[in-house]
């Protein structure tokens, strides 16, 4: 499929990717990205590169390739459904699912179990995400939204990029913060010493190549300050990967169980039980409790909520 698009004079002067971004919305930035390092974005009939800029009256075509079926296999594996019709459905992930197929994980994913459960949903948002507007954590769980149809995918994903989806998470973090509301206002980007982790970075670092804003609401739900530990209520307001685990961390309040951020001692417990409850909790205590959002055929606002599951409930009830 070709898309064809003239630039118009408010666009003029900003980056090719950029300004793709901003037109094709059910496209991602590094999915432009990837279609113009395969020569498939022509401006005046040529290979562009992404960081040529604009002119008003520019001619531009994007050839996008039909997605091809899925080779996926369809496994029957349970799944919570939280809301579902014709155009969408929410799923309460449980924790330890893997969302869709990667290298040591190419079965028994959200993905593999999903397209058993819908029908025809193979290629719907690429050929390796069926469906997927937005992903989880392996060990998080939580409400995840899945689209049904092309149209619903790109209106979720058009929400999701102008930041019109809310989305609430509970976290159990070590550390009581000193406000009953605070903000996280850190870039995030890939950690250079390790690629497999994400980092928050400062200052003048923030400028670094693939470092990007991010902003993290949270507010206390409770707090237990004997024990120093507090359950937080957050609210993304960018979307970047382990975002609020990285920043809870580098605000000094890591997420109870998070052994790649966090790794807290617990030292002003007194009880040893509930001190080896902490230390030994088996994930991340984070949970993708409420989304908010358009419905993609309707407009009608919606909102669904994920009930917090057993083993964090038990880690609240242990806390008094």
């Amino acid at each position: 499929m070709i898309r064809r698009f003239r630039v118009g004079a408010p666009s003029e002067g900003t980056r090719l990717d950029l300004f793709l971004a901003a037109t094709c919305s059910d496209l991602s930035r590094s999915r432009i990205q990837k279609l113009i390092g395969q020569d498939a974005v022509r401006l005046g009939g040529r290979p562009a590169k992404p960081s040529h800029v604009v002119r008003a009256g520019d001619e531009v075509e994007v050839e996008v390739p039909e997605p091809r079926a899925s080779v996926i296999e369809a496994e029957e594996i349970p799944l919570s459904i939280l809301y579902e019709d014709e155009h969408l459905l929410a799923i309460d992930k449980p924790p330890g699912l893997v969302v869709h197929p990667s290298p040591g994980h190419d079965s028994g994913t959200l993905v593999n179990a999903l397209l058993h459960h819908v029908r025809d949903l193979a290629g719907i948002g690429g050929e390796l995400r069926p469906g997927i507007v937005h992903r989880l954590d392996r060990d998080t769980s939580g409400v995840l939204l899945v689209a049904k149809t092309d149209r619903a995918h790109a209106s979720l994903s058009r929400q999701m990029k102008k930041r019109a989806i809310e989305k609430e998470y509970l976290a159990v973090v070590a550390g009581v913060p000193k406000l009953r509301k605070g903000e996280v206002a850190l870039a995030i980007g890939r950690d250079p010493r390790d690629r497999k982790k994400m980092r928050a970075f400062r200052g003048t670092d923030a400028a670094t190549a693939g470092v990007r804003e991010a902003r993290t609401f949270y507010a206390i739900e409770r707090e237990w300050p004997a024990q120093g530990v507090a359950l937080l209520r957050c609210r993304l307001v960018t979307g970047r990967t382990h975002q609020i685990r990285v920043h809870l961390a580098a605000a000094g309040l890591p997420v109870v169980g998070d052994r790649v951020y966090g790794r807290p001692r617990y030292d002003r417990i007194r009880d040893a039980a509930l001190r080896r409850t902490l230390v030994d909790f088996p994930r991340q205590a984070l949970h993708a409790e409420r989304i908010g959002f358009r419905h993609p055929a309707t407009n009608e606002e919606m909102e669904v909520i994920a009930p917090v599951p057993s083993d964090l409930s038990r880690l609240i009830a242990g806390l008094g």
